[in-house]
């Protein structure tokens, strides 16, 4: 006990840091490796952990079900290794996603801000950028809620054997990445983008070969800069600079002022930031989202999961090899007592006891209890005998008392339960059967024999509904013939 309290903190330790994508692989690791054991083995095992649970009010989910065995199973680090191994091989595919989407957003945005001096930097070519980088972003996360795995090849390249358990979250996987790797694009390229504003002198205007106005021009960039409009207001193009900035690709504009051409940039940067950044930024975090989700759905719904809880709830018969109990003789007192026969009784015999051809070669004790003929039920009878003889008793009184005649040495049967069921259910309320077990002279007629088999009927009562059938107060020992 001292142990598994010391060992505690350790164990919660171990669940706090462990990652859903890391248990997952763990478990799916132990899983297999318990397929190479022996299910006595397992279930005892799991067994003893759902008694510990409960022993310590503790849960017992795939968590604290590995921690558990990391204390006894020396293996436990190798297996630890899987889910430890699978974990950074992502870690290192996200970094690598991070660190070429941070080289392209330096170098794009250094590309789209290009400017020798002789030209405009044109605000339409750097609006149509941004909506091709945020239909980008919505089919990435599209291809991974449907299931699309663009990556393969590349998967396959550098993972050619992945866990099966692995592949249905591949989408997921791939999806976070790839966010993680847009929004690393689109923090270096604002980043850029400020850094060149500070440093050079950006000459900003808009140029489209289409026949647009610049009242429609202004339009669009009043739409575009609807999210930060209220918070910067000076970030959001009038009409006076719109209207003035525009060039045409074989002309000049030398009346504007040169300053105005720079008045550009908070538009352009909140642009990047609102539709480009932002959405990166939320993408990838409904990304990592989803890899949690379907990390924890593909953990509960792993088959390893349910066997394991079926072993947790199964109790384990234990021999007890260890203790000669040859000697311990079975408690055989039961709380049905013998009961005194009633006065008048209706005869039933089950399965042919007590079978006679001559009604007055029965003792005279039950002859005078039960002076109409028996009714033959059960064994070579049918069922719709039984039930005929059910319903012809049903009308005969108010309450039925019958006395059925069992042989004493053939144990109780599942057809006799049946049959005393449909009765107690046809006949009349307060209607009570009283098991007369028979005992053959040719058989084992002594004293202790006779209660030997007493037992299993005495048994048979008990576990009948109360009140309804009792075992008679005396063994008829007779030598009828037995058919």
């Amino acid at each position: 006990m001292v142990k598994q309290s010391a060992a505690r903190p350790s164990m919660t330790k171990t669940l706090i840091i462990k990652q859903p994508l890391r248990l997952l692989m763990d478990f799916d690791a132990q899983i297999q490796r318990d397929g190479q054991q022996t299910s006595d083995f397992i279930y005892r095992r799991d067994r003893k952990f759902a008694l510990n649970c409960e022993e310590h009010n503790s849960p017992s989910d795939p968590a604290h079900w590995l921690a558990w065995l990391g204390r006894f199973d020396n293996g436990s680090e190798q297996l630890a290794g899987t889910g430890q191994s699978t974990e950074q091989r992502w870690q290192r595919i996200n970094s690598g996603f991070i660190a070429l989407g941070a080289v392209l957003g330096i170098s794009t945005m250094a590309g789209l801000l290009f400017y020798d001096g002789g030209q405009r930097i044109n605000v339409t070519v750097i609006i149509g950028f941004v909506a091709l980088q945020l239909l980008l972003a919505l089919l990435t996360s599209l291809q991974s809620v449907m299931g699309w795995q663009p990556w393969r090849p590349l998967l396959n390249r550098f993972m050619p054997a992945s866990n099966p358990a692995l592949q249905p979250l591949q989408p997921a996987l791939m999806a976070r990445a790839t966010q993680g790797g847009g929004l690393s694009f689109a923090v270096a390229a604002l980043l850029t983008l400020l850094a060149m504003v500070v440093t050079q002198d950006l000459a900003f205007g808009w140029s489209t070969t289409l026949n647009t106005a610049a009242s429609g021009y202004h339009q669009l960039t009043s739409a575009l800069a609807t999210p930060w409009a209220w918070l910067w207001p000076s970030a959001v193009p009038d009409p006076a600079l719109v209207e003035a900035t525009r060039f045409f690709r074989a002309g000049t504009n030398t009346a504007l002022t040169p300053a105005r051409w720079g008045q550009w940039w908070p538009f352009v940067s909140m642009l990047w930031l609102m539709w480009v950044v932002l959405p990166r930024l939320l993408l990838r975090l409904l990304a990592s989202a989803l890899v949690r989700l379907r990390t924890r759905k593909l953990l509960l719904c792993h088959p390893g999961l349910r066997a394991l809880r079926e072993r947790m709830a199964t109790s384990v018969l234990d021999t007890g090899a260890g203790h000669n109990d040859a000697d311990d003789l079975p408690d055989t007192r039961h709380n049905t007592l013998l009961q005194p026969l009633p006065e008048k009784a209706q005869l039933l015999s089950w399965a042919g006891a007590g079978t006679v051809t001559d009604k007055q070669t029965l003792p005279a004790a039950l002859a005078a209890i039960c002076p109409g003929p028996a009714l033959n039920v059960g064994g070579l009878a049918s069922l719709s005998q039984d039930q005929q003889a059910i319903a012809q008793l049903a009308v005969s009184s108010d309450a039925v008392t019958a006395i059925m005649l069992v042989r004493s040495w053939e144990p109780p049967t599942g057809e006799l339960l049946d049959f005393l069921d449909s009765a107690r259910h046809n006949w009349p309320a307060n209607s009570r059967v009283f098991l007369l077990p028979l005992a053959a002279e040719t058989r084992e007629p002594s004293n202790t024999a006779t209660d030997r088999q007493l037992q299993p009927w005495l048994r048979f009562a008990e576990r009948c509904p109360p009140g309804f059938v009792t075992v008679g107060d005396i063994t008829i020992s007779t030598g009828l013939s037995h058919s």
